[in-house]
Formats: structure tokens, C-alpha cells, sequence
């Protein structure tokens, strides 16, 4: 071999295509630019094959998928840098990329035209002309790239991360933000833009008790249609209270079950899948251990967001869907291991916490699963009165409004649904007859008998008796008469925040 002939290399690639990357733009718009690049490439796309096949500079350039990882990093090799004309040999290579039968060869060599009018037009291979702008940065010593694509005429803009190092590229993925996003190769990306792919994503919210996914598809005029909208009582929390760990049982429980909804959304074309864990994984000693099993599980990694943030998106939540007025409100949003408040008016918020109240760790040490005394109840809701004494002496709002599995079974039951409806849930009014009518039944009863329950789901059963008193005690400590019911979470505030409104 002459000296002077380059190795070529394999690399290692993950790439995205979305209309926007919330989270990664203003993370590279913070790196140094090593450049800046406008071209005019033509793209030769088949449903049948792997490879990356382009012309650019009136050179056939071809790459082909070697291996995919178990992250699903691809690996990428050259083969073919070869000028126009072209032999006989090269064209078969080239269909033989895109795993499309050639048309008969009449020449010993094809130049570009001929190429194009003779070979690719009559077969069942796309030419796309793609113009790139193309801004480049070098992020954890990876080549990395924010490019704004005009594919025939239709705008996306693709990341990419490249490396010989496949580790390098996870932790740069990381880093930017981008993990949960799927990796997708020019081929792939391409066909998805030019056939109109719908832009999916799905938000999975990692309770204390339960775990909600949410899989939405974003629509022509900016705002959401939604797919899917589940919760799975996985009980994460199940004695973390005594032992201030996730069980091993619970972990099963709960990664099984992100798993199943990560892949679901994959299956639906989710270009990206977001999951945040609450208080519950906040507080385990073995958080790491938990996000580390889930993301070995699923793919996705669990962002443990903090009781703020908890808070700031269940409010943007509520503001993007029930539209309220700019009087003020309370905002509060009460799960399996923590509370969160927000007090605002409109778009603007004057203070917002989390507290550690939440129906799993009173369900445990009022034994609140099954029918209890009066004298058990009171000392159930006297324990809540003080553990929510940071709302005593408040003005009362002008509305409050509520969210999380508590509340919206809580109105399942009082509407009888059989089968849920969110938009019977949404904006319903409960009054405190109506809260105090559930204590006294759910306290009456044990859990099988409440499972019984028209309306609430049966694997809440054993923690609605709490989550009712929760509720009940807010609307107490703020002197409120009625609370206004919201179906949005957490997990809406996050499809907001990360993919756009």
C-alpha cells in the first residue's frame, strides 16, 4: 500500500431529526464553533436499504451500517468516494448499498446525467435534493454538528455526535440533553420527513405510587393530540418510608413497567421519549441504583427533578389547559410521596414548594389501606394538618385547583365512570360534601370492597383513602370550599417544556 493512501476508519454516529431541540440548542449555542458549512447535496434513499448513499462535489460518496450497539449507536464505515464517470462495477455497488435490483447496465460507464435519467428514474430508488447548513462543534473530543436540512423543500434540522469512541458519544448525548431522543440515520430521517412523519413523543412521570405515560403527537397549529394516557400502579414507594430504600420488588415492578411504555412509544415513531422521577426518588438512599436498572431496562434515563421544578410544571400544566383567569390561584399537585404548591395568578407565580406528604407513607403508618376507626381517620388527618402547617394562615385564592391520581379518581367515582373519560374529569368542581362522602366511604370499607368502586381504579384502592384526606385537609388549610379538578400533570408540563407547545 502507498504510504501516502489514508486509513479509513470506522466511526461511531448518533443523530437525531426534529423541528427543534429545546434543551440541546442553547447547550451547544455555548460551545465554541470550529465551523460553518452551507452545501448542496442529492441524497439516494430506498426503503430496503441501510446505507447512506449521496452525491456531493459530483462524487458518488456511499456509507454502509456495520455494526448497532446494545445504546443503539451505529457504526458507520466508507467504501466508495468515486468520481463520475462511473464503471459498471461502482453503479452495481451503489444499488447493491441501497438494496434495489439495478436496470440493465448498456454501458461500460455512467456519467451524471446518465446516471440519474438512465439508472435512478426508473428504478424504485428516491433522489432528494437536500441543501444543509451545517454548524459544527467539538463536544467531550466528538464531532458534533447542528444542521438546519431543506429536504425538496421541507425544513427539519438533524444533530449529530460522531466518534471513534462509542463511550464519547454517550456521555456527549448525555451532557446535551439529548438523551431519550431517538438515534436515526440520514436514510431514516430523511423518508420520515419527506412522507410526513408525525412529530410523537412520549413523557413518562416516575411516581412514588404510580407511573403515568403519556404519548402525544404534535399538530399543525402547535398544540397536542394525545395517543396514549395511562398510569401503572407500580408502588415504587412501597416501604421506603421505614427503610429509606427502593425495594428490590418495587424496582421490578417499576422498570418493567417503564420498559413496556418505552418501547410502546418506539413502536408509535416517538422521535423522543422524556421520563422525570419525583419524591420518591428523590428521597431513596438507592436512587442511582434506580435510575441505573430503569435505564438498562428501557433506554430511557430518568431525570430525578427537584420539588420546584416538580411544581413549576404541573402549574404550566393546568395554565395550558384549563386556561384560567388572572385571579389568583393555587395550583397543587399531590402524589404517592410529596405535595407540590404553586401560588400565581395568570402566567405569573409568586411562590411555589414541595412538601413530603403524599398517601403512600400515611397509607403505611395509619394502615389507611383498609377500614379504619373514626379515631384512626382524625389521627390520620391531624398528622397531614401538621406535616401541611407551611399553608396555615394563607389568604384564600380565588380558585384552587387540583391534580394527580387522587383527585382524578376522586372524580371518577362522584361522575361513575366505568370507563374513564378525561374530558368528564376535566374542570369538575368537587365540593367538600362531596370529599367528605368518599373519607367516610373508603374509611368504611377494605380495600377489595373499594375496588369494587365504580369509577376508581383498582390499583389505587389502597391509597385513596390518604390521598381523599390529603385533599381534603388543602382545602381546609386554605379556607376553600370546592376545588377545581385538572386530568393534566406533570407529565404535560414536561411535553411542554422539553418538545414545544
Amino acid at each position: 500500500m502507498d504510504d501516502t493512501t489514508p486509513i479509513i476508519v470506522p466511526r461511531w454516529e448518533w443523530r437525531s431529526f426534529d423541528d427543534r431541540f429545546p434543551l440541546a440548542e442553547p447547550r451547544f449555542a455555548a460551545f465554541e464553533r470550529t465551523g460553518v458549512q452551507d452545501s448542496e447535496e442529492v441524497y439516494l434513499v430506498s426503503h430496503a436499504g441501510d446505507a447512506t448513499v449521496k452525491i456531493r462535489d459530483a462524487l458518488m460518496d456511499i456509507k454502509v451500517l456495520e455494526e448497532v450497539d446494545s445504546r443503539g449507536l451505529e457504526r458507520w464505515m466508507p467504501v466508495m468516494k468515486a468520481e463520475f464517470p462511473l464503471s459498471g462495477s461502482d453503479v452495481a455497488r451503489v444499488f447493491e448499498a441501497l438494496a434495489v435490483d439495478p436496470p440493465r447496465l448498456d454501458s461500460d460507464s455512467y456519467g451524471l446525467d446518465a446516471f440519474n435519467t438512465e439508472l435512478i428514474e426508473p428504478s424504485a430508488v428516491r433522489s432528494v435534493t437536500v441543501h444543509k447548513h451545517r454548524v459544527r462543534y467539538l463536544v467531550n473530543g466528538c464531532t458534533s454538528e447542528v444542521t438546519d436540512v431543506i429536504a425538496d423543500g421541507r425544513a427539519c434540522r438533524t444533530i449529530a455526535i460522531e466518534s471513534e469512541d462509542a463511550a464519547e458519544i454517550v456521555e456527549s448525548v448525555r451532557s446535551m440533553g439529548l438523551d431519550g431522543y431517538a438515534n436515526t440515520n440520514y436514510t431514516k430521517g430523511l423518508l420520515a420527513l419527506l412522507e410526513g412523519a408525525p412529530a410523537r413523543y412520549g413523557v413518562i412521570d416516575v411516581g412514588t405510587n404510580s407511573v403515568k405515560f403519556h404519548l402525544a403527537e404534535r399538530s399543525g397549529d402547535g398544540g397536542w393530540t394525545t395517543l396514549v394516557d395511562r398510569a401503572d400502579v407500580t408502588r415504587l414507594g412501597e416501604g421506603l418510608d421505614s427503610t429509606g430504600c427502593v425495594s428490590p420488588e418495587a424496582l421490578e415492578r417499576t422498570a418493567a413497567a417503564i420498559a413496556t411504555m418505552a418501547n410502546e412509544a418506539r413502536d408509535h415513531g416517538a422521535r423522543a421519549v422524556a421520563a422525570v422521577g419525583t419524591a420518591g426518588m428523590r428521597i431513596a438512599a438507592n436512587s442511582g441504583k434506580v435510575v441505573d436498572e430503569i435505564r438498562s431496562r428501557s433506554g430511557v434515563p430518568v431525570d430525578v427533578i427537584s420539588g420546584t421544578d416538580e411544581s413549576r410544571l404541573a402549574y404550566l400544566a393546568v395554565l395550558n389547559g384549563l386556561g384560567l383567569d388572572d385571579g389568583p390561584v393555587v395550583v397543587f399537585d399531590t402524589g404517592g410521596g410529596s405535595s407540590q404548591f404553586t401560588f400565581g395568578a395568570g402566567a405569573d407565580v409568586a411562590e411555589r414548594f414541595s412538601v413530603d406528604v403524599g398517601a403512600v407513607r400515611y397509607t403505611e403508618q395509619f394502615g389507611l389501606d383498609g377500614e379504619v376507626t373514626q379515631e384512626t381517620l382524625d389521627a390520620a388527618l391531624v398528622a397531614i394538618s401538621d406535616d401541611l402547617a407551611v399553608l396555615d394562615g394563607r389568604t384564600p385564592p380565588h380558585s384552587l385547583v387540583a391534580l394527580g391520581g387522587a383527585i382524578t379518581n376522586m372524580t371518577a367515582v362522584k361522575h361513575g365512570l366505568e370507563t374513564y373519560d378525561p374530558a368528564v374529569v376535566d374542570g369538575t368542581v368537587l365540593d367538600r360534601s362531596e370529599i367528605d362522602r368518599q373519607i367516610q366511604m373508603y374509611r368504611s370499607i377494605d380495600a377489595d370492597h373499594r375496588r369494587s368502586i365504580t369509577g376508581l381504579q383498582p390499583s389505587r384502592a389502597e391509597v385513596i383513602l390518604a390521598g381523599a384526606c390529603i385533599v381534603r385537609t388543602v382545602m381546609g388549610k386554605l379556607g376553600m370550599a370546592s376545588v377545581t379538578v385538572c386530568d393534566r400533570g406533570l407529565r404535560h408540563g414536561v411535553l411542554s417544556e422539553r418538545f414545544g407547545s
